[in-house]
């Protein structure tokens, strides 16, 4: 078994050109799911991996479900499952995918949440006016965040020669290792142009490129931290609730699109792979003006009067 997880490992480094992140969640899942086959206490016909049948993935889905796991979370270990038997079957391992008539469990639609322009901005006025290094490095984040839409990830990742001052624009590596050109506004490159300065001292002088956003120590910032940072920021601007850390990517889409931008340049902007994902924010767009036409249109208040 270890020989066959080193080869998926392998597989996914090499020709799906996943993330180190995206790996160690797939290997997680299927060592969850040897360690399920290993348990005499679940009485299954089999405890081989290489010996599942539909039957015991659906004991699987059952068991999961028994440990009150959410519907996503059940959905991605089984995607899991499903891209090793995959490969199992393509490299000639086993002949039969156990994976075969198994549905993952139905997912229930949810709307990104997203702030308004002027929470939005409050957010990025309750950590501006200081000049300790940490506070121009948080509105820098949040700056860049909301400016250009990257994801956590994306944003932890970038170094410092990512950032086109000249062309305003930001080099992104995205998921699969994909690059994109995003354009970046005036304020965000303000503002991380002044954390560089402030931080000048503190980076050593290398010729090969650093992380643009550093932790207390002078690494690289972590996704996490990040998170706690947007986390904090709308804690203090009190704008009265908590807020996802992608509300600011969230954001930046839906105020975009209600604009006037279309659909496959937020998609490039966002680096979505389908348009459908995009769209999402299109249904977001109509339900806030159904509830806009609903507060102000005359024919609409006298409907509700009428009720």
């Amino acid at each position: 078994m270890k020989d066959l997880l080193a080869d998926f490992r392998t597989f996914l480094e090499v020709e799906r050109n996943l993330s180190g992140h995206t790996r160690r969640a797939y290997l997680t899942d299927l060592k969850e799911y040897e360690s399920f086959l290993k348990d005499p206490s679940n009485h299954l016909a089999t405890t081989e991996i290489c010996d599942s049948t539909p039957e015991t993935i659906r004991a699987y889905m059952a068991f999961l479900h028994g440990r009150g796991l959410k519907k996503i979370s059940v959905n991605r270990k089984i995607s899991s499952l499903k891209a090793f038997y995959a490969y199992l079957i393509r490299t000639g391992v086993i002949k039969l995918n156990p994976m075969t008539g198994i549905r993952a469990p139905k997912m229930e639609k949810h709307m990104p949440t997203f702030l308004s322009v002027d929470e939005a901005f409050e957010i990025m006025k309750a950590v501006s006016g200081k000049s300790d290094s940490s506070s121009l490095r948080d509105l820098a984040i949040l700056e860049l965040f909301y400016s250009s839409g990257l994801r956590l990830s994306e944003l932890a990742g970038l170094n410092t020669d990512d950032v086109n001052f000249a062309a305003e624009q930001v080099k992104v590596r995205g998921k699969g290792k994909k690059e994109r050109i995003v354009p970046v506004g005036s304020p965000a490159l303000e503002a991380v142009g002044a954390y560089l300065a402030a931080t000048k001292e503190k980076r050593k002088q290398q010729e090969f490129s650093q992380p643009l956003f550093l932790n207390k120590w002078g690494g690289r910032i972590t996704s996490r931290s990040i998170a706690r940072i947007v986390d904090a920021a709308a804690m203090k601007s009190g704008i009265g609730r908590k807020i996802s850390p992608h509300a600011l990517r969230h954001s930046f889409a839906t105020h975009l699109l209600n604009a006037g931008a279309d659909l496959r340049s937020i998609q490039e902007m966002l680096g979505h792979e389908s348009l459908s994902t995009t769209q999402k924010y299109t249904a977001l767009n109509i339900s806030r003006l159904m509830e806009v036409y609903d507060k102000a249109h005359p024919r609409a208040r006298a409907g509700r009067e009428e009720k």
